[in-house]
């Protein structure tokens, strides 16, 4: 199965945010401004996503 591919780029610190904020920045794989990381486009990673949309940018492969 071929699953849809996502580019996650964190542009913003998560310095001042909820700790909420900054446990989904860890569980997508970021933890640093500029970092990028690709993971599988689906439900759950839109979820998370939308916690830090003001914190990351977002690429379809």
């Amino acid at each position: 199965m071929n699953e849809k591919m996502i580019k996650v780029t964190q542009v913003r610190s998560v310095i001042g945010g909820t700790k909420k904020q900054k446990d989904t920045i860890k569980a997508l794989g970021l933890g640093r401004p500029n970092h990028k990381v690709e993971i599988k486009d689906n439900a759950c990673t839109r979820g998370q996503i939308r916690v830090v949309q003001h914190l990351v940018k977002v690429e379809e492969l």
